[in-house]
């Protein structure tokens, strides 16, 4: 690994995670190449804001749940040719309901170069501290539709609240948001805003 890249849950105490990518359970229905191990990775520099971000959350009552740090580029380029692939029906229903594999190039949801590949970028939610349970955002990870806009007008008026409270958190603690997915920050002065890194997570 990278010198300057570490175990988040190393520099995060108490932080949740669930490395989608290394499980069956993302839009590729299957592990993606790279991700060896379930765990998340990111810079110093992110792992130190993620855990401002994690005091500031607790005073909330609020915890988060990462679901993507680091992506090697060979992961990206994997979704990338997943979605020159024939539709098989698998994931559709829950990632990407209303538009075709290639579109999710088109439309911005994958890219051919992603800042999670420079280990600046971050996927995650929140949870209750007291419960456990993950607060209502108004879809999943990784759903690839209008609904997981920032301002989309189809969610509820609690979940775009539980929206505006990770946006805030988020974007307090150094991090900026893409206004496409709900659940995606890129930390604001990522130490490697040129690189993108292809070791795979160990």
């Amino acid at each position: 690994m990278n010198d300057d890249f570490v175990y988040i849950d190393d520099w995060v105490p108490g932080v949740r995670w669930d490395a989608k990518y290394a499980t069956w359970d993302n839009f590729t229905g299957k592990p993606v190449d790279g991700y060896l191990a379930n765990r998340i990775v990111g810079t110093r520099s992110l792992s130190a804001a993620l855990e401002r971000a994690r005091r500031k959350a607790a005073s909330l009552g609020f915890g988060l749940l990462l679901w993507d740090g680091y992506r090697p580029q060979r992961a990206v380029d994997c979704f990338l040719r997943w979605s020159e692939q024939p539709e098989d029906g698998r994931t559709k229903s829950h990632h990407y309901p209303n538009i075709d594999r290639a579109e999710m190039v088109t439309q911005g949801y994958v890219a051919a170069k992603s800042g999670h590949s420079r280990g600046g970028a971050v996927d995650l939610t929140l949870y209750h501290l007291a419960t456990g349970e993950l607060v209502p955002m108004g879809g999943g990870h990784d759903l690839m539709d209008p609904i997981s806009r920032h301002q989309a007008s189809e969610i509820t008026p609690a979940e775009a609240h539980n929206r505006e409270h990770l946006r805030s958190i988020m974007e307090d603690c150094g991090f900026d948001r893409y206004d496409c997915e709900w659940w995606h920050y890129t930390l604001r002065n990522e130490p490697h805003p040129d690189a993108y890194f292809d070791f795979p997570i160990t």
